[in-house]
């Protein structure tokens, strides 16, 4: 019988009903109804305009009751805390990228020291070469 079932769910497929994901949350589905007018969880929608949760869904969900029944937070705290999460994992996501291309540039035997710049979003590897201002040219003769 398990040779049916898909060896790996996809967790951002749009699977569950209101009241699917409620019960998988321990919820009322009011309360799914209530955080996707707050924007704490936001589901995908179906054609008839019904809401679909993912299991990533449903694991925001869990997370939101723990900090608010156990941890004690209110709702907009926990909006605060959501998107400091949210931050942190992009902020991670970028480290691991750069963390992957320097090592590449390693093993590729580049061995002479580099540097990189980072800003606004863009990463440039490579030498800086930067303009020298007028203090610093030589005279002129």
């Amino acid at each position: 019988m398990s040779e049916f079932l898909p060896a790996r769910m996809d967790v951002d497929a749009p699977l569950f009903t209101v009241t699917i994901a409620a019960r998988l949350a321990e919820m009322h589905p009011q309360t799914l109804r209530g955080y996707d007018r707050m924007g704490l969880v936001v589901p995908s929608r179906s054609k008839g305009r019904g809401r679909r949760y993912t299991l990533r869904d449903v694991a925001r969900l869990r997370h939101i009751q723990e900090l608010s029944q156990e941890e004690g937070i209110n709702l907009e705290g926990i909006r605060r805390i959501l998107a400091l999460e949210a931050r942190l994992d992009e902020a991670q996501s970028q480290i691991t990228k750069l963390v992957e291309i320097l090592t590449a540039r390693e093993e590729a035997g580049a061995g002479e020291a580099r540097t990189f710049t980072a800003g606004h979003g863009t990463v440039h590897l490579g030498r800086t070469v930067r303009a020298r201002s007028p203090r610093e040219l030589p005279p002129a003769r």
